[in-house]
């Protein structure tokens, strides 16, 4: 353990710039006082004095820049007082027999010198300028300069390294090392088209002479886009590991440094090692951090980002090739991407990895489920159908957060009640069961909300109401699902029309049955007035706009191209089909009143309604039976510790259960003894 101490103390740079700090000072304090001890320091007028009354035994005057420098010795040795270095205020006597002083350059002060000099018989010499110093002047002023250059140099050194011995010429050098993946294409679920596309690569990274045979080339690019959370990493991860070769993963932005070139070096050497170990994959994670389009820069063409995309493009297809070294790359943005990047030749394989179907989440949930105790009767196909827009990474949120539901309540296994909570907790996140709710306010979240499920209801020709909730859950107070009744590729003005309506639902609702409006109703107004002007602007919905696209959705913060007139006309447009909308939403509300208070009336009992609860209110007015195996303090318990109660209670009562029916029969099995007897 010393010897770890040791090595880390000397292999610290504030070590090394304490140690020069002492030394540099003790040379200035030695030089200071080195001649002290020895030599006395007079004035002009006192070497004159001392002149005059035949003290001074010989001198001699050297010429010292536009003074001169006198130095000499007494006849007699002169007691002088001197400070103790030792002990601050203290002081002692010395014996010195030299001297020094300066004298300013003029013939007055000369003359009289040497005429006193030849009076008292003191022997005067004259030397020539000052050169024996140049010594001691490199010491105290150029050694200090080296010593701190070599300690920036030493500084800079393990800075290039990352602090892992390396030196300083290793600063653009790659830091991505080869890796090997354990992950197989078996691990990836719902993606069965793209793992399609990305077998070739598989194949020819492992039998190449089958392509080559017939002339073929393999990709020597694969560009992986799409949202987040899709899996894109995970593909090329599994690309390396059923390929078994050497795996470079680095990222966009590790490339692009303070110091210009250093992005290029890094690129250079990154191909270099890949070459050395071909055939290879390098993955480059977030590629739009480097390979913007070029011109955008603050340093026109020769910043570092630009540079860095140069070397990029010169080696994935430059002179020298890049035999058996396959680029993955994963981007967000293959929209922001420099055309010269994208085009074949270096990213001939363009793979969408997109938000998974149906299909693809009950796959997904099925990969992630394993090494979970899931209870007999969960449905992975219904847990799909109720999570449109999942993607791979929601889908592996939702169950561990169902897991650790479970855990929490002390349950051996996950369940429906589980799986529900994490689905509200992933989508709106966890509820806020303890906050104070005005009794008043909670009447108009209940009747905003049913509002909503009553328009969903009647317009159901696309979407189904699969739950409504007044528990506040993150920014808002309460809300609605709706859900496809299938996957939908295509958005038709008919269904947009009712996803507007059932969005004025609430507002309706709150005009009619109190007379007065909220601000509950905002973040309706905000998706309502997003999906109003997409049908506009991008789907060409509007017949007074006609057939355009008048906005870009792949560059939604650049500048309208389009006058101040079709301004008004989009505005307008997006304000009429909200007026409309709303019209219609209101209509339903009143005509289907009864219901509407039904399901108010049970959010304010139960806080909660699921799909089968909503549509037996909606038809019967009544409750559905309720499910024995629902969890006991869902609706009951605020808190952790209420809730373990609830289950600690609902386990008792079961196990009592359990022992009175096993006595039961015991009793009638005695009974039955007695009677054949």
């Amino acid at each position: 353990m010393n010897n770890h101490r040791k090595n880390g103390l000397f292999k610290s740079s504030l070590f090394y710039v304490v140690i020069a700090l002492v030394l540099m000072g003790a040379l200035f304090v030695l030089k200071g006082n080195g001649n002290s001890a020895q030599t006395e320091r007079l004035q002009a007028s006192q070497f004159v004095r001392e002149l005059k009354t035949g003290q001074v035994k010989n001198f001699s005057i050297q010429p010292s820049g536009g003074v001169y420098k006198i130095s000499g010795s007494y006849r007699n040795a002169h007691e002088i007082k001197t400070n103790n270095i030792s002990f601050i205020g203290s002081s002692k006597t010395a014996k010195v027999n030299n001297f020094s002083t300066t004298v300013l350059k003029n013939n007055s002060t000369v003359n009289e010198i040497t005429n006193d000099a030849k009076s008292n018989n003191a022997k005067m010499n004259v030397q020539s300028a000052e050169s024996n110093s140049f010594w001691i002047n490199l010491l105290v002023y150029v050694l200090p300069l080296i010593i701190f250059i070599f300690f920036f140099y030493m500084m800079m050194n393990r800075a290039g390294s990352g602090g892992t011995g390396g030196g300083i010429m290793k600063f653009g050098k790659s830091t991505a090392k080869p890796s090997t993946s354990k992950v197989r294409f078996a691990d990836v679920a719902g993606e069965e088209a793209e793992k399609q596309e990305l077998v070739e690569v598989v194949e020819f990274l492992k039998n190449p002479k089958k392509y080559t045979s017939l002339g073929a080339k393999i990709p020597k690019g694969v560009l992986l886009e799409g949202p987040p959370g899709t899996g894109k990493t995970l593909l090329a991860k599994a690309v390396a590991g059923e390929s078994n070769v050497p795996f470079y993963s680095i990222s966009g932005s590790d490339f692009v440094q303070m110091f210009v070139g250093v992005g290029a070096s890094r690129v250079r050497d990154l191909f270099k090692q890949a070459k050395k170990n071909s055939p290879a994959i390098i993955f480059i994670d977030e590629i739009d951090a480097v390979g913007r389009k070029r011109g955008s820069g603050v340093g026109g063409g020769h910043d570092e980002r630009e540079q860095t995309l140069n070397q990029l493009l010169v080696e994935m297809d430059g002179f020298s090739g890049n035999e058996g070294v396959i680029v993955i790359a994963a981007t967000n943005r293959a929209d922001v991407l420099d055309p010269a990047l994208t085009r074949p030749g270096r990213f001939d394989r363009k793979v969408l990895v997109g938000r998974p179907d149906v299909r693809g989440r009950e796959a997904i949930l099925k990969v992630h489920s394993k090494g979970k105790p899931f209870a007999p009767g969960i449905d992975f196909k219904e847990i799909a159908r109720q999570t449109p827009g999942f993607v791979g990474a929601d889908l592996a949120n939702l169950l561990n957060e169902a897991a650790l539901l479970a855990a929490r309540r002390g349950k051996k296994q996950i369940g429906s009640s589980e799986l529900d909570e994490a689905e509200d907790r992933v989508i709106a996140g966890p509820a806020k069961k303890d906050a104070v709710v005005n009794p008043h306010e909670q009447e108009i979240v209940a009747n905003h909300e049913a509002g909503h499920t009553i328009v969903g209801l009647v317009l159901n020709d696309a979407r189904v109401v699969h739950k409504v909730t007044i528990v506040p859950r993150g920014r808002a107070g309460g809300y609605a699902i709706m859900l496809p009744k299938e996957d939908q590729k295509l958005l038709s003005k008919h269904n947009a029309m009712e996803q507007l309506a059932g969005l004025m639902g609430g507002r309706s609702a709150e005009e009619l049955i109190f007379h007065s409006i909220s601000s509950g109703a905002s973040n309706d107004f905000l998706q309502a007035t997003k999906l109003a002007r997409t049908m506009i602007t991008q789907y060409g919905m509007s017949d007074k706009l006609g057939d355009v696209i008048l906005e870009d959705p792949s560059q939604p913060y650049a500048q309208p191209k389009y006058s101040e007139q079709t301004a008004r006309e989009i505005d307008s447009e997006v304000k009429r089909m909200i007026d409309e909308a709303h019209k219609e939403a209101r209509h339903i509300i009143e005509t289907h009143r009864e219901q509407h208070q039904v399901i108010a009336k049970a959010l304010l009992k139960y806080e909660t309604l699921n799909a089968a609860q909503i549509m037996s209110l909606y038809k019967t007015g009544k409750m559905p039976d309720k499910n024995s195996t629902e969890f006991p303090s869902e609706h009951d318990a605020a808190t952790y510790e209420e809730s373990k109660k609830a289950l600690e209670k609902r386990e008792s009562e079961k196990k009592q259960n359990h022992d009175s029916e096993n006595h039961s029969d015991d009793e009638n099995h005695h009974d039955n003894d007695n009677h054949f007897e």
